[in-house]
C-alpha cells in the first residue's frame, strides 16, 4: 500500500472565507459586510457613512471586532454594490483588490495621553497605503493581522501576526505572532518593516508549500522571517529590551492628557451600537477634531474635546447608554452574535448575556468576560478572561481553555461575577 504524504505545514486546506465590505458573509439575520478601519481611525464624514449605510440598508446597528473593524448586519442579499460605492465615496474603500487585507490595529491612545514613546497613528495610514499599492500582499488571508504599539505594550498583547513596536531609543522593533525578534530599524522605517514581514511571511508559506493564514500556523516561521529580512538588507540587530505585553484596554471616561488636552473613552455594551447612538458620538465628533477612533477592546475614543464642554459631553454619552466607567459590570464583557443571527449558536446569547450583566452586583466588573453561544467562541478576547459558554442547557463558566463548571441560566449573573473577581 503506498505511503500518503504528510500534509504541508500549517495547512489549511480550504479558502478563507472572512467576509469583506465587498464579500458579504450570509447569515440567518441577513448578509453581513466586515468594514476595516486601519488603525480604528475614522473622520467625521466617515464615521457618518458608516452609520447611514447601517440604518438605509442593514438593521440599523454597528457592530465592532476585537480588531477595531465595523461590521453591519441584516443586509439584503443584492446591497453588495450600493455598500461598497458608498464606502468607495466615503474613502473606506480605497482598493477593491486589498479590501479584506487592511487589518491593522494601533495603540488607541497613542498621541493622546503623553504614554508610549511616540505617536503611531501616522504609521497605521503609512501601512495601509503601502498594502494598497502591493499587488503581492493580496495574498494575505483575511484574518492576517499588523499591530503598530506605541510602546505601552496594549498592542503587543493581541499576538497580531507582525506588530511593530515604538522604542525609547528611536527606533522599532518587530515582534511576530507571540515572538519578540531582535530586529529593529529606524522609527521613520517601522510601516515599511510592518509590510516588509507580512511579505516575507508569504514567501516563507510558498517556499514551505502551505496555504496557512497566520504566522503562528507555521513552524519555526518567525525565524524563517526574520532570516528572510536580514538577507535582504532591510533590518538591523536591536540591542534593546523587548516590551512587555500589557493587555490593559483605555481607561472610560474623561482623560486629561498633556498640555491641557482631553478626551473621551467609552465603551459599546456588548460590542454594539444603535444608530442613535451612533450619530450621538459622531456629532460629538464633528464638534471636537473631526475625527473619532474605534479601539480593539470594542470602545470609542473622541480626541481633543475642549475641556469646558468635556463634562457634559461624557455625561450625553452615558445617557445614550455607552459605558463611561469601568465601575460596571458591562465593562470588559463581551459576546458572540448568538441567535438569532448565527444558526450555530445553541441559544440567544446577548439576551443572557443583558440579563445576566444586568442583575450583576455593582462594583468594578474585574476579569473581562465572553460569551458564547457555541465551541468556536467567536469574537473571543486574547489573554486571561472568563469564558461563558452556552451547553445544551446550562452554561459552562471558567478560564479560556481551562477547567469549566456547568451553570444553569438561573444562577449565572452570580456565578460569572464571582468569576471576573478571581484573580
Amino acid at each position: 500500500m503506498p505511503t500518503r504524504s504528510a500534509p504541508p505545514p500549517g495547512a489549511r486546506g480550504r479558502g478563507d472565507a472572512c467576509p469583506g465590505a465587498l464579500r458579504l458573509h450570509s447569515a440567518e439575520d441577513g448578509s453581513l459586510a466586515r468594514v476595516r478601519v486601519p488603525g480604528g481611525q475614522l473622520t467625521a464624514p466617515q464615521a457618518n457613512a458608516l452609520g447611514l449605510a447601517a440604518a438605509e440598508l442593514g438593521d440599523g446597528n454597528l457592530e465592532f471586532t476585537s480588531r477595531g473593524n465595523v461590521q453591519i448586519r441584516g443586509l439584503a442579499a443584492n446591497s453588495g454594490t450600493e455598500l461598497g460605492a458608498r464606502l468607495h465615496a466615503a474613502d473606506l474603500l480605497p482598493s477593491l483588490a486589498h479590501d479584506r487585507v487592511r487589518n491593522i490595529v494601533a495603540s488607541p491612545l497613542s498621541g493622546l495621553d503623553g504614554r508610549g514613546h511616540l505617536d503611531v497613528s501616522a504609521w497605521a495610514r503609512e501601512v495601509d497605503a503601502l498594502l494598497c499599492s502591493s499587488r503581492d500582499l493580496v495574498e494575505l488571508s483575511g484574518r492576517f493581522l499588523i499591530g503598530l504599539d506605541d510602546g505601552r505594550g496594549d498592542i503587543a498583547s493581541l499576538r497580531a501576526d507582525v506588530t511593530v513596536i515604538a522604542c525609547p531609543d528611536g527606533n522599532a522593533r518587530l515582534r511576530l505572532a507571540d515572538i519578540d525578534t531582535a530586529v529593529s530599524v529606524p522609527a521613520a522605517e517601522a510601516s515599511h518593516l510592518a509590510v516588509d514581514a507580512a511579505a516575507a511571511f508569504l514567501e516563507v508559506r510558498a517556499e514551505l508549500g502551505s496555504d496557512a493564514w497566520r504566522v503562528a500556523e507555521l513552524p519555526e516561521s518567525a525565524q524563517l522571517i526574520v532570516e528572510k529580512l536580514g538577507s535582504k538588507g532591510k533590518a538591523a540587530a536591536s540591542a534593546g529590551d523587548p516590551v512587555r505585553p500589557n493587555p490593559t484596554p483605555p481607561q472610560l471616561g474623561l482623560v486629561h492628557g498633556p498640555e491641557g488636552r482631553s478626551f473621551l473613552s467609552v465603551q459599546s455594551r456588548l460590542g454594539r451600537v444603535t444608530a442613535a447612538q451612533w450619530g450621538a458620538i459622531t456629532e460629538l465628533a464633528a464638534g471636537a477634531a473631526g475625527s473619532l477612533r474605534i479601539t480593539p477592546w470594542r470602545g470609542i475614543v473622541v480626541p481633543h474635546i475642549r475641556p469646558s464642554e468635556a463634562v457634559a459631553a461624557l455625561s450625553a454619552l452615558d445617557s445614550a447608554g455607552f459605558l463611561t466607567t469601568a465601575a460596571s459590570p458591562w465593562a470588559g464583557a463581551t459576546a458572540c452574535t448568538g441567535r438569532p443571527g448565527c444558526a450555530r449558536s445553541l441559544t440567544d446569547v446577548r439576551g443572557d448575556a443583558t440579563a445576566a450583566l444586568s442583575a450583576a452586583p455593582p462594583g468594578v466588573a474585574g476579569l473581562p468576560v465572553h460569551w458564547s453561544g457555541c465551541e468556536r467562541r467567536c469574537g473571543h478576547p486574547t489573554g486571561h478572561h472568563v469564558d461563558v459558554v452556552a451547553a445544551e442547557s446550562t452554561y459552562r463558566v471558567g478560564g479560556f481553555g481551562g477547567d469549566n463548571t456547568q451553570i444553569p441560566l438561573d444562577d449565572i449573573a452570580d456565578a460569572v461575577a464571582s468569576a471576573r473577581r478571581t484573580p
